[in-house]
């Protein structure tokens, strides 16, 4: 599947982009050193600082390690109208960076704007990540406010850069659930907003543990899919953290995001789902390291051995 590459992310070093939820310090050199030496072509940024924001400083770090760079995570808290400005710009700082860094050359892949709601700061949906209800959502004014917001990130970042934006559906944001994904993308222009799918997220949002909700999203979304997310989701845990009422961040610091091939994503379903729809992207593996999950590093390497299982 030459039309596929596998990246991994920051946050699998623990560099996560919530406040609460911060792993060891590791600095991003030996972040793109260990990503690299396991066998990934491509990485994410990270939160702004966490590497090099000088565009030359950057591009060095990433070719002498022969990596791209695939995307940055921006989260914007799309409800409030008031926010967007302040929105566009972040989104337009961290676009300016990655094309300038991005690769170049006929067989070059451009890097992608990660764009999400501000996950994890309404106490509401935190509180009740993987079990919201459609009470929990946005009303009907607020749905065009968020739907515009987004595009209007999109827009500019494409204006500006000619980079293309992706929305990142998340648990502790607004944009959790099946229903809450279809209906945003439903809202906006197929042509400016593509959907990063999360395998994780998207099974955990659904509010049970049934894989084949995975599999059922991947059809009914596929024509707005431009780029993927590979995160495993422990339905053991997820099942625990309804019983018990965890938040979000207790979920993730107990562990429900787990190594690949060890939760409930059917992750051999995905790839015979994109190799039937011809999926020409990047895949970022995302696996929440924290202290006392285990070494990102080994992490990291079970994970891309596993994708190679699978053929990719």
């Amino acid at each position: 599947m030459t039309d596929i590459r596998i990246a991994n992310a920051p946050c699998s070093w623990g560099t996560l982009e919530f406040a609460g939820l911060k792993g060891e310090r590791i600095g991003y050199e030996q972040m793109l050193d260990e990503l690299a030496e396991t066998g990934y072509v491509g990485a994410e940024l990270g939160d702004w600082g966490f590497m090099p924001t000088d565009p030359p400083a950057l591009a060095y770090a990433l070719t002498r390690r022969r990596l791209a760079m695939v995307g940055a995570f921006v989260p914007v808290a799309l409800k409030y109208s008031e926010h967007h400005d302040a929105g566009v710009a972040e989104a337009l700082r961290y676009a300016h960076l990655l094309a300038a860094v991005a690769e170049t050359g006929p067989d070059a892949w451009s890097p992608v704007i990660v764009l999400a709601d501000n996950n994890g700061t309404e106490p509401l949906r935190t509180a009740n990540a993987g079990r919201v209800t459609p009470a929990m959502g946005l009303s009907a004014a607020e749905w065009r406010v968020f739907a515009q917001g987004a595009e209007k990130v999109a827009r500019a970042v494409k204006t500006e850069t000619g980079l293309r934006t992706v929305f990142h559906h998340h648990c502790a944001g607004y944009i959790e659930t099946p229903a809450e994904v279809a209906r945003l993308m439903a809202m906006t222009d197929p042509d400016l907003l593509g959907l990063v799918f999360d395998t994780g997220h998207y099974l955990y949002g659904s509010g049970g543990n049934d894989p084949a909700v995975v599999l059922a999203g991947l059809e009914s979304l596929a024509g707005r899919i431009w780029h993927m997310h590979f995160k495993d989701c422990r339905a053991e845990f997820a099942t625990l953290a309804r019983v018990a009422g965890w938040s979000y961040f207790q979920a993730v610091q107990r562990g429900i995001f787990c190594e690949l091939g060890r939760g409930g994503v059917p992750f051999s379903g995905v790839v015979q789902w994109m190799q039937r729809v011809g999926f020409t992207g990047w895949i970022v593996v995302e696996q929440d390291v924290l202290p006392g999950m285990g070494a990102p590093k080994v992490s990291a390497a079970h994970n891309r051995a596993y994708l190679a299982g699978l053929g990719l």
